[in-house]
């Protein structure tokens, strides 16, 4: 076997982060262009969450099944038809006409994205040296952390500048030339990679999976509109056996199996899983609901909003580059601490800055907390996967990797599930405070518009069951009958009628920034669980001389 290592490896390497971001940012760039998605297609609170967690629920259940297929039928083959089909539904998200059809493309958007990604993983793994493989991989951390904040950024970007008149259509059609690139560049510098494993795919191992992955997360999302009746509970509780049968499964399979069983029988490994689990699902939940919050909460534009979270990128980006370079490598698992600490502080700190400036906050007022809060998820994002990954054997790293990316997805669903269900599911519970907060205001105002006394108990009532009904209903863009205007009731003078509208918008900010605060603390709540699931992980990540020893270089043909 040839001893020299590929020729275009970083030419390689770039094609395939060039797939990476790609995903990475389409699975963000909904956290800021959901309201106006929403508002163009309609459909209620859940589709803005399906909108995100289609997408990554997708990912989650094929990414180990793409793994597969990868070794069936060659890397480059599975890497090529992912990237074109990603491509191809980038394009169908863009010519969406409604919310349901937008989902769908999502979805499959999220499955090729599944089939293209983890092919770069092995790769990557057969194009270099060992002296380089852990540079290369290396890369990928601040690669992560800096794409799924800039996602975000370049969404309200886009959509504020209304490119060709295309709107936030355009945040799918720019994959169209990315994708176009990386399948021609693909083509002619990605290593020849024939299929190597000729077991037959897990399909009983796949469906498993997806249903038990479909069962927990369909009620979470739904079941706020739906009343949360009690099949959500008992469909949230079915997916625990069916989980443990596709553990059962994957044991009695053996090497053929989705998922090697001899991963889950080591704890720092398993340990790793939860943290991915928890540590994504906080990350990708929060930034979710804070995308939806400063625009349907506090009224920005998409461009404001991205502007917004730009201390957190640039706080990501510094994070990262003192994670991955510096610290990660001299301290290991303490820099993770260091991090989730660092960004629960900042997460807690947003939350008291809603606190002090109230309805009156501006972008700015963010800026200190959310820079803090990003320098801390940089400094996870860059060493976490080499950390965790120390606890597998050599031969296992591809097959763990796999396991690792297909839970930070399920993760991601998981904490848009959740935390934005906690967001919505507030705005109605402290809709009562904020009208009482502004009744005063109100009644001065009725007043001065020449509204008798007498008539404006029952006027402020009325407003406060509006109130209610509207920050409770599925569809935002919907008007209840408690806020339309009988034939039967008396005629109110104009500035009566702005002084209403007036007092819903101030109502409606002071909710959805008391739903925020108490979200941020929940999503604080979460890094804090994952601090302490750290413990369980390895001290450290595989030193650079366990590269060095490894007995064999493995490479590929030009």
């Amino acid at each position: 076997m040839s001893t020299t290592p590929y020729r275009w490896r970083w030419l390689a390497f770039a094609v395939i982060l060039t797939g990476t971001v790609m995903d990475l940012l389409d699975s963000t760039v909904v956290n800021v262009a959901a309201p106006n998605i929403r508002a163009g297609l309609g459909g209620g609170y859940s589709a803005l969450q399906w909108m995100s967690a289609g997408y990554t629920l997708a990912m989650a259940v094929m990414l180990i099944t793409g793994g597969r297929l990868g070794d069936l039928f060659g890397r480059k083959r599975m890497f090529l038809i992912g990237a074109a089909g990603f491509t191809l539904a980038s394009i169908a998200c863009a010519l969406s006409v409604n919310s349901e059809t937008l989902i769908a493309a999502r979805v499959l958007q999220g499955a090729l994205g599944a089939v293209m990604v983890p092919q770069g993983l092995g790769m990557i793994r057969e194009m270099f040296p060992p002296k380089e493989m852990a540079a290369a991989f290396g890369l990928f951390g601040p690669v992560i952390g800096i794409s799924t904040l800039l996602g975000p950024i370049v969404a309200g970007g886009m959509i504020d500048a209304d490119l060709f008149g295309a709107g936030w259509r355009m945040i799918f059609l720019i994959n169209a030339p990315l994708g176009l690139a990386a399948v021609y560049l693909g083509v002619k510098y990605l290593p020849n990679t024939p299929g190597t494993h000729f077991a037959r795919l897990d399909v009983t191992g796949m469906v498993l999976v997806t249903a038990a992955s479909l069962m927990l997360i369909y009620p979470l999302i739904q079941g706020r509109e739906l009343g949360w009746p009690a099949w959500v509970f008992a469909v949230i509780a079915g997916s625990l056996p069916v989980f443990a049968a596709f553990l059962w499964h994957s044991s009695r399979r053996g090497s053929g199996a989705l998922v090697s069983i001899s991963l889950l029988r080591k704890r720092q490994f398993v340990g790793g899983i939860f943290v991915a689990l928890v540590f994504f699902g906080s990350v990708v939940g929060f930034m979710l609901v804070f995308g939806v919050f400063v625009q349907v909460g506090l009224g920005y534009s998409p461009l404001r909003a991205s502007l917004t979270m730009t201390p957190m990128a640039l706080g990501s980006a510094i994070g990262a580059g003192l994670g991955g370079t510096v610290l990660g490598p001299k301290f290991g698992r303490h820099t993770l601490h260091a991090g989730l600490a660092i960004m629960a502080a900042g997460v807690v700190g947003m939350a008291l800055t809603l606190q002090r400036y109230g309805t009156a906050i501006h972008s700015l007022d963010f800026a200190p907390a959310a820079a803090i809060a990003g320098i801390g998820m940089g400094l996870v994002f860059a060493p976490v996967y080499d950390i965790i990954l120390a606890s597998v054997d050599d031969h296992e790293t591809g097959s763990a990797a796999g396991v690792l990316s297909a839970m930070q997805q399920l993760g991601s669903a998981l904490g848009v599930a959740i935390i934005a269900t906690v967001f919505f599911g507030l705005l109605g519970s402290h809709a009562g405070d904020a009208a009482t907060t502004v009744s005063p205001e109100l009644r001065a105002r009725l007043s001065a518009a020449g509204v008798p006394a007498r008539a404006q108990p029952q006027i402020v009532a009325g407003f406060r069951t509006c109130l209610h009904d509207r920050e409770t209903q599925k569809d935002p863009s919907a008007t209840p009958r408690s806020c339309q205007v009988s034939p039967a009731s008396p005629a109110l003078p104009p500035a009566a009628l702005r002084a209403l509208a007036g007092a819903g918008i101030r109502a409606h900010r002071q909710s959805s920034i008391a739903s925020a605060q108490v979200t941020a603390l929940v999503s604080a709540g979460a890094l804090g669980l994952t601090f302490l699931l750290a413990f369980l992980l390895p001290r450290a990540a595989r030193p650079q001389e366990a590269y060095d020893e490894e007995a064999e270089t493995v490479t590929v043909g030009v």
